[in-house]
C-alpha cells in the first residue's frame, strides 16, 4: 500500500463520500490511488479550484458534514484559498489535501514551489501539517478531520509528490511515534448553573424581547419557537441564519441588517431586552443603541462570545441543550402590546414586498423575479444566493417553510459560490431540488462554467432539478448602488458596465435546458417550467438595473441622494432618473415619511 492509497483508505474510514477537486501532477499519486480504490471516495472534477473549494463548502453548510477538497501544487493550491476563506469565516468544517513538489526540490525555487505552510497558515491556522514521512499518518488525517468538526473550520494536509509514492509504513510503539484513533466525541457543552440564573434574571426583568439567531441555532428550532412563545418576543435572523426558523410563523421578522427587513430593524430599535443565539452578525448600527438594551448571548464558542454588544451574560454552550437549561429559570410573560406590534409591522411588511415587486420596471423588476418564486417553492428546496444584489431579494423575498434550507457566503461575502454551493447542496442531498440565485456579474466571473460540472453529473441525482435563476441587467448593480449611495457617485461605465451574455442558450448548447425572460408576464411560467425540468435549468430574467438594492432604514433624502448621482453631469437625464426612482420608491412604500429613517403606516 502507498502513501496515496492510505490517505484515501483513511478518508473511507472517516465515511467521506465525496471529494471535489481538480487533478494536477503534484497529485498524480493520489489520482492513481483514486483509480485503484475505483473512485472511493467519488473525485467530483470542477472546473477550477476554487469551485472545488466553494462546492465543499456547499456540501458541508447543507449536510452538516466535512466538506474535503483537493488540488495539485502550486497554482492549484492557490486558487482553492478563496473557498477556504470562505468556509472559515463561515465557521463550516471543510479539509482541504493539496499537492507540493517532490521534498529534494523543495528550497531550490524549482517549479510550482510556493511555501504552503505559509500560505495557509492563516486559512487552516488551526491545523496545516506537511506529511514528510508515511509513519506521521493516519494522524495528520484523522486531527485535520477532528480539528475540522471540533472547531468548524478549515484544516489542511500538504503532501509532497515523492511522500505520496511511498510505501505506507504505520506508526509504531516506539519513541516518537504518534498512534492515532479515529473519531470524533459528540458533546453538547451547557453554561454553569449560576451562568443560567444570572441570564434568567436580566431576561425577565425586560418587558420587551428581542430573540436574533444565527446559523449556531439551527439545531435548536423547536426550542427557539418556545423560547419566543414563552417571552412573547420577535425572532430576526442574521442571514446565515434565515433558515433556522420558517418565516410562516408571525413573530419571525425575517433577515436582520443591510439586507433585512424593516420589522428587524424596528424590532431592535425598540426592544429592551435581546438574547443573541448562535450568531456573530458584525453590524452593530442594526442592534440596539449599547445603553438601550441588557443583552444576553448564547453560542458554543467561547472565543465568539462578546464581540458585538456589551452583553451582561455570555452563555457557552450548545444552543439546545442550553435553552433546555434556561427554560425552567424563565418567567412566563404576556402576549400583549408588543407582540401584537411585532406580528403587524411583519404581516404589514410581507405586503409592501408585494407592492415592490408589482411596481412596474423595463424590462423585469428584479424584485418580482424573485418574489414569484416564493409561493412556488418545494418545502425541501435548498437554495443559494451569490453575492450582489441577488442577495438582497433573496434575504427580502423568499420566505422559509418546511424543511427548506438556504446559505450564501456571509462573512466573505465572495462573488462566485452561488452555482458551486448549489452543486454541493445537489451531492449532500440528490433527492431534493436546489435553485441558485445568481447575477450576471458572479455568473460570467465562474458561475458560468460551473454548468459544465452539473451537466456532467446531474444524471446521477435522484432529483434532477438544479436550477440558477440569472438576474441579467448588465451591470455589476450591487456595487454600482453602493458608489451612488456612499460616495455620490454616478455609474462608472468602464468597471460597471457587462457585456450580454446568452446564458440560456450557453445552457442548452451543454445538453441542459433554460428559456429567457424579457416580460413580466412570462416570469411564472419560466418557474413553473424549470421546475418541472428533467435536469438542471437556467433561468435568464433581463431585470432593471435602476431597481435600488435599498436598506431597510433608508429614507426617501437618502434614496434620492443616490439616485441623483445616476448621470452626474447629465441635469435633465439625471433629474428624470432621480424622479423616475423617486416615484417608484414611493409607489413601494406608501406613506413613507420624506425626511427622516422611520416610515409612515404601511412601514
Amino acid at each position: 500500500m502507498k502513501v496515496s492509497d492510505y490517505v484515501l483508505q483513511r478518508l473511507r474510514e472517516w465515511d467521506v463520500d465525496r471529494v471535489f477537486a481538480y487533478a494536477g501532477d503534484g497529485i498524480n499519486a493520489l489520482l492513481a490511488a483514486w483509480g485503484r480504490a475505483e473512485d472511493e471516495p467519488r473525485f467530483i472534477q470542477a472546473r477550477h479550484e476554487e469551485m472545488a473549494a466553494f462546492e465543499a463548502v456547499g456540501y458541508a453548510k447543507f449536510s452538516g458534514r466535512a466538506g474535503v477538497c483537493a488540488s495539485t501544487s502550486g497554482p492549484g493550491a492557490i486558487h482553492l484559498l478563496n473557498g477556504l476563506y470562505d468556509a472559515k469565516l463561515d465557521h463550516v468544517p471543510v479539509v482541504a489535501i493539496v499537492g507540493q513538489t517532490n521534498r529534494s526540490a523543495m528550497g531550490g525555487s524549482y517549479q510550482q514551489e510556493v511555501d504552503l505552510l505559509s500560505l495557509y497558515k492563516d486559512v487552516a491556522a488551526d491545523f496545516c501539517e506537511m506529511v514528510t514521512v508515511p509513519q506521521q499518518l493516519p494522524n495528520v488525517i484523522d486531527r485535520a478531520m477532528r480539528t475540522a468538526y471540533a472547531k468548524r473550520t478549515v484544516t489542511a494536509i500538504i503532501i509532497p509528490a515523492d511522500v505520496q509514492e511511498l510505501d505506507y509504513s504505520p506508526p509504531t510503539h516506539a519513541f516518537k511515534m504518534v498512534p492515532s484513533s479515529l473519531g470524533i466525541g459528540r458533546y453538547a457543552p451547557v453554561p454553569d448553573e449560576a451562568d443560567l440564573r444570572r441570564a434568567a434574571e436580566v431576561v425577565n426583568e425586560g418587558e420587551k424581547v428581542a430573540i436574533l439567531v444565527g446559523q449556531g441555532a439551527r439545531g435548536a428550532r423547536a426550542e427557539v419557537e418556545q423560547l419566543a412563545d414563552h417571552l412573547g418576543a420577535g425572532v430576526a435572523k442574521a442571514l446565515l441564519g434565515k433558515d433556522v426558523l420558517s418565516d410562516e410563523l408571525p413573530y419571525v421578522t425575517g433577515a436582520i441588517g443591510l439586507l433585512g427587513t424593516r420589522p428587524s430593524y424596528e424590532l431592535m430599535q425598540e426592544c429592551d431586552t435581546l438574547v443573541m443565539i448562535g450568531s456573530s452578525f458584525p453590524y452593530t448600527q442594526f442592534m440596539p443603541d449599547l445603553d438601550q438594551a441588557r443583552a444576553v448571548q448564547i453560542d458554543i464558542d467561547p472565543f465568539m462570545v462578546g464581540l458585538r454588544y456589551p452583553f451582561e451574560v455570555n452563555l457557552v454552550g450548545d444552543a439546545r441543550t442550553t435553552l433546555n437549561a434556561l427554560m425552567p429559570h424563565l418567567e412566563r410573560k404576556k402576549h400583549g402590546a408588543w407582540r401584537e406590534k411585532i406580528e403587524k409591522d411583519t404581516a404589514r411588511w410581507w405586503e409592501v414586498m408585494q407592492r415592490r415587486a408589482a411596481v412596474d420596471a423595463e424590462p423585469i423588476n428584479p424584485e418580482y423575479a424573485i418574489h414569484a418564486l416564493d409561493e412556488l417553492l418545494p418545502d425541501d428546496a435548498m437554495i443559494s444566493a451569490d453575492s450582489g444584489s441577488s442577495a438582497n431579494w433573496y434575504a427580502r423575498h423568499l420566505r422559509m417553510r418546511g424543511s427548506m434550507r438556504g446559505s450564501l457566503s456571509g462573512n466573505l461575502a465572495t462573488m462566485g459560490p452561488g452555482v458551486p454551493y448549489a452543486i454541493g447542496a445537489k451531492f449532500a442531498h440528490p433527492d431534493r431540488p436546489a435553485i441558485a440565485l445568481v447575477g450576471d456579474g458572479a455568473m460570467q466571473m465562474n458561475n458560468m462554467a460551473e454548468l459544465i460540472t452539473a451537466a456532467k453529473f446531474w444524471p446521477e441525482w435522484q432529483d434532477p432539478r438544479l436550477i440558477v435563476a440569472v438576474l441579467n441587467n448588465q451591470d455589476l448593480n450591487q456595487v454600482t448602488w453602493e458608489m451612488r449611495a456612499m460616495e455620490g457617485a454616478p455609474q462608472f461605465l468602464p468597471s460597471q458596465s457587462l457585456p450580454d451574455v446568452p446564458y440560456a442558450d450557453f445552457a442548452r448548447s451543454i445538453g441542459l435546458d433554460g428559456v429567457r425572460v424579457e416580460k413580466p408576464e412570462d416570469v411564472v411560467g419560466a418557474w413553473q417550467r424549470a421546475l418541472a425540468a428533467d435536469r438542471p435549468f437556467v433561468i435568464e430574467f433581463r431585470t432593471d438595473p435602476a431597481v435600488p438594492p435599498i436598506p431597510p432604514h433608508a429614507s426617501l433624502d437618502q434614496i434620492e441622494a443616490a439616485a441623483s448621482s445616476v448621470l452626474h453631469g447629465d441635469p435633465d437625464r439625471t433629474g428624470m432618473i432621480r424622479q423616475g426612482i423617486k416615484s417608484k420608491m414611493q409607489e413601494m412604500l406608501p406613506g413613507h415619511r420624506q425626511h427622516g429613517g422611520r416610515p409612515g403606516g404601511e412601514g
